[in-house]
């Protein structure tokens, strides 16, 4: 008889799961706030820019899981405006990571396979000129790529992100390319970062946080929620089987 390891009675959980939510309606696109790093660093008893390092290492990981599921769009949001008032040190630890991952991920044969687009979205001009200039030549190797869509939100506010929107509409009624009649929800979309993407069906926070501290405020309205107790660098494939699920498991109204 085999002995039933926890290793062994997770992949037992980990196939139930699978196969509850593989012929089912899949999320086209999953909004993720990658909380938790600097939590799991403690808990890890590790430095946090190895923690920060584990969580680059798991968005890595979540994204194999969601290509193999089909997820068309995954947005994770990595940088707020906010997090610019965080230790300078701890700043810096990012900045670099993020150069490093998106050398990475133009070279990555992950990427290459399934065609992913890869866009930054967010008030770019707040990051050190080295970070946009690895995002500029990132984004154009994959650009005419057109499977799956990565977008990694840094320096990004929902508020911001609005904000930045409506000066935008606001320039262009001045110049006469649109009537302030003609201002309507789909007008504001069209002027948002993720102009061109079907708004997300699924939103996921880990850390336990309830809450979406401003993540595409506009587009998630009728997205379903998902918070899990779990820091991100310790998310698991059966967390994100769980939050399909569950997903699948609730009925969209869109307000009808």
């Amino acid at each position: 008889m085999r002995l039933l390891t926890p290793k062994f009675v997770y992949k037992i959980y980990e196939k139930k799961l699978m196969s509850e939510i593989k012929n089912k309606q899949i999320p086209q696109h999953i909004g993720i706030i990658l909380d938790g790093n600097r939590r799991a660093s403690r808990r890890l008893g590790v430095g946090i820019e190895d923690g920060y390092e584990l969580g680059a290492d798991k968005l890595e990981e979540v994204l194999d899981w969601c290509w193999k599921l089909g997820v068309k769009v995954v947005t994770c949001w990595v940088f707020s405006t906010d997090n610019f008032s965080r230790p300078k040190e701890q700043v810096q630890t990012i900045m670099n990571l993020a150069k490093e991952k998106l050398r990475m991920l133009r070279e990555d044969k992950r990427i290459i396979k399934n065609q992913v687009k890869v866009k930054v979205l967010g008030r770019l001009a707040m990051l050190p000129k080295d970070v946009q200039e690895e995002i500029k030549i990132t984004e154009t190797e994959t650009s005419a790529f057109d499977k799956f869509r990565l977008n990694i939100c840094m320096a990004y506010g929902g508020r911001a992100e609005i904000v930045d929107a409506l000066k935008q509409i606001v320039l262009k009624t001045k110049e006469g390319q649109i009537n302030l009649d003609e201002l309507n929800e789909e007008l504001i979309s069209k002027h948002l970062y993720t102009n061109g993407l079907p708004d997300p069906d699924l939103m996921i926070r880990t850390s336990g946080e309830e809450r979406l501290s401003g993540f595409l405020l506009w587009q998630s309205a009728y997205s379903e929620y998902y918070f899990v107790d779990v820091h991100w660098p310790m998310f698991r494939k059966i967390d994100l089987w769980r939050a399909v699920r569950t997903y699948q498991r609730r009925q969209r109204r869109f307000g009808l």
